[in-house]
C-alpha cells in the first residue's frame, strides 16, 4: 500500500502509540508466519488501520505476547494478533501483487515483476478464500488502469475506482455494519489514492507518467484545491466512522482520521514551499 493512513504521533499518549505499534508488529508476525520474508515486506500502516478498526468493531479475542524480531533485536516489544490480522495479511499480499504487477506494466520494474512472481502462488490461495473481493479488487483494478490509459481527467471517476477497493477490504464480514464500512472505505480509498498522485505530480510529470492531478494543476490556488477536495473525502469518511459503535482504541482511530492521515500532505507541500522559497531567493 501507500503509507498514508498513520497516527499523527506527538499528539497520541505513549501507551496509546505503544498499543497502535504492538497490532503493526502482530500484523508482520503473521505475514512473516504465513509468507515469508516477502510478505513481511509488504507491510504498511495503512493496513494496521484496517486492524485497529475492525478489532475495534468486532472485539475479537487478542493474543498478545513479548519478543524481539531483527528490527528490534535488542528489547522485547509488544505483539497483537487476532482473526482480524489473519484477514488483513491476506488482503495485504493481494494488494500487494496487484501493486506490483501494475508497477511492472506501467514501469517495466524488473524487481516489482519479481516479486510479483513469488506472491503468486499464495495470491492463488487468496482468491479461492475470497472470491467475491478478489474478483471485485480486480476489476476496479482493472477499470483503473483503463482509466489511466486513456489519461482520464474526472478526478473524482478516477480515485473512485481505488474508493471500489478500499470499500471492499474495509467490509470484512457480510453484516449490518457492511455498508457503512464500504462507505467509509469507499472515501479512504479515494484519499489515498489522490494524495499519493498529490506527492507523485512532480515526478510523475517529469517523467511523462500519468497523473489525474496534471491536468488541473494549472488552476490558481492547486495546493488549496487539492486540500479542499481531500478535506471532503475525510469529512465524509470521518462520517461513516462515527456511526461505528467502537469504544475500544477509539482515540487512537481518531487520531488517525482526524490529523494522521494530513502528515504526509502537510509534509509535501512544506518542503514544495521550501523548493519555491530556495528558487525565489536564487533569482
Amino acid at each position: 500500500m501507500y503509507g498514508y493512513v498513520v497516527v499523527n504521533k506527538p499528539e497520541l499518549k505513549f501507551r496509546e502509540y505503544d498499543q497502535y505499534r504492538s497490532y503493526y508488529c502482530g500484523l508482520c508476525d503473521v505475514l512473516k508466519e504465513n509468507y515469508g520474508f516477502q510478505g513481511q515486506m509488504s507491510i504498511s500502516y495503512d493496513m494496521t488501520f484496517l486492524i485497529l478498526l475492525l478489532t475495534g468493531l468486532y472485539e475479537p479475542e487478542t493474543r498478545y505476547y513479548e519478543g524481539r524480531c531483527v528490527a528490534h533485536p535488542i528489547v522485547k516489544h509488544e505483539y497483537r494478533r487476532n482473526s482480524v490480522s489473519d484477514y488483513v495479511a491476506d488482503i495485504n499480499i493481494l494488494m500487494t501483487y496487484y501493486k506490483c504487477m501494475d508497477d511492472w506494466v506501467d514501469e517495466k520494474k524488473v524487481t516489482r515483476r519479481v516479486i510479483a512472481g513469488s506472491l503468486k502462488k499464495d495470491v492463488e490461495q487468496i482468491r479461492q478464500k475470497y472470491p467475491e473481493k478478489a474478483a471485485i479488487i480486480a476489476k476496479a483494478m482493472e477499470d483503473l488502469s483503463e482509466a489511466e490509459k486513456a489519461e482520464e481527467s474526472n478526478i473524482d471517476q478516477v480515485a473512485s475506482y481505488f474508493g471500489n477497493i478500499m470499500a471492499v477490504m474495509a467490509a470484512m464480514k457480510d453484516d449490518e455494519w457492511k455498508d457503512t464500512l464500504q462507505k467509509l472505505g469507499f472515501q479512504l480509498g479515494k484519499f489515498i489514492y489522490l494524495l499519493d498522485a498529490f506527492e507523485d505530480l512532480e515526478g510523475d510529470m517529469k517523467a511523462g507518467r500519468y497523473n489525474v492531478l496534471k491536468y488541473h494543476c494549472d488552476h490558481e490556488g492547486f495546493e488549496d484545491l487539492c486540500r479542499n477536495i481531500l478535506n471532503a473525502i475525510m469529512s465524509r469518511c470521518a462520517k461513516a466512522f462515527e456511526i461505528l459503535p467502537i469504544i475500544q482504541d477509539v482515540e487512537i482511530l481518531r487520531n488517525i482520521i482526524y490529523s494522521g492521515v494530513w502528515t504526509r500532505f502537510e509534509m509535501v507541500c512544506a518542503k514544495r514551499a521550501k523548493k519555491q522559497d530556495k528558487q525565489e531567493n536564487k533569482q
